[in-house]
């Protein structure tokens, strides 16, 4: 293919370059969602009511007697943002495939990497349907939702531009694998459950737009208790991993997941007594995507795939030049 040979003449990224990516991957992606919080706190999520363009008949902001000029700027710039999550997820393509070049069999990794484009512009055509909606609850908490398993999946491609092909091998027990899932399973509880405290709650996006109606001390307990329930199967896995020769990086990976769980529980609890002062609000999406992070990491490093490909032979000559 044309575009592949153009690929091919590009120089090979080296081990450096590769984590640097997939590192810019991680951030984009999170990133992303803690500056729609930023929109919706700061009641601009319709600064510009239309998509793609801003308002009827220009792409960029422009003064308008129904929209405030900061409004407008401040989901202005959030789309823009969009532009630059994009750039990030092609070159994580681009970098994967000059890899894959190289090395035919690392397959696996380009596909991983395909689905940092795919996922941003699905989470384009969701961030549409919430404008055009005019920012109703769930279409914010779908858009919310869409971008979680595009972090946890920029997770497994660092992973993966630092590992081998070879079969998964568990490090673990299998009830430990198990035990896992759930966890998984759990935290995506959590943060739908979260969605619906915010869909209850001040901070919609605009001050006209419509608001879950159920009980929103309700709604903080179920997503208080699923953090409980969260907390509960990670002390499981941790017991499950007292039985076998636990690596001491899973065990460090394991640690830091739980002090950002417990960070992000005493976070919303303050968040929640204090009336959910704006601040707040983005330190907890924040906080969320860390839970993430966290968790696929742990994810990651329960399993083993062997050693990276050795680098190419131009690579190792550069290297022992310098």
């Amino acid at each position: 293919m044309p575009f592949q040979s153009l690929v091919a003449r590009l120089p090979y990224p080296s081990f450096a370059v590769q984590r640097a990516v997939a590192i810019a991957a991680v951030i984009a992606q999170a990133g992303i969602g803690v500056t729609g919080s930023v929109v919706r706190v700061t009641g601009s999520g319709l600064g510009c009511p239309t998509w793609p363009q801003c308002v009827e008949g220009s792409i960029v902001p422009v003064a308008h007697p129904e929209f405030d000029a900061l409004t407008q700027w401040i989901e202005f710039s959030n789309r823009m943002l969009t532009g630059v999550v994009i750039a990030v997820a092609a070159l994580c393509v681009i970098t994967a495939w000059r890899v894959q070049i190289e090395h035919p069999s690392r397959r696996r990794l380009v596909k991983l990497a395909w689905t940092m484009p795919a996922g941003v512009m699905l989470q384009a055509v969701v961030g549409g349907i919430t404008v055009l909606a005019k920012l109703e609850w769930w279409t914010v908490a779908l858009h919310f939702l869409a971008s979680t398993p595009l972090v946890w999946l920029a997770v497994l491609l660092l992973r993966a531009f630092n590992e081998g092909d070879e079969p998964a091998r568990w490090l673990i027990p299998d009830a430990g694998r198990k035990t896992l899932i759930v966890l998984a399973a759990t935290m995506w509880a959590v943060l739908v459950a979260g969605t619906t405290v915010t869909g209850a709650g001040p901070h919609g996006g605009d001050p006209g737009t419509h608001r879950f109606q159920a009980p929103i001390e309700t709604l903080t307990q179920v997503h208080g208790g699923l953090l409980v329930v969260y907390l509960i199967v990670l002390a499981v896995f941790g017991l499950q991993l007292m039985r076998g020769e636990t690596p001491k990086q899973l065990w460090q990976r394991y640690t830091i997941v739980w002090v950002i769980a417990l960070a992000q529980g005493v976070l919303g609890s303050v968040q929640y007594a204090l009336g959910v002062p704006e601040a707040l609000v983005s330190f907890h999406v924040l906080g969320s995507a860390l839970v993430i992070i966290s968790t696929a990491a742990l994810w990651c490093g329960s399993r083993d795939r062997g050693p990276v490909p050795s680098a190419t032979a131009p690579e190792r000559e550069l290297a022992t030049s310098n």
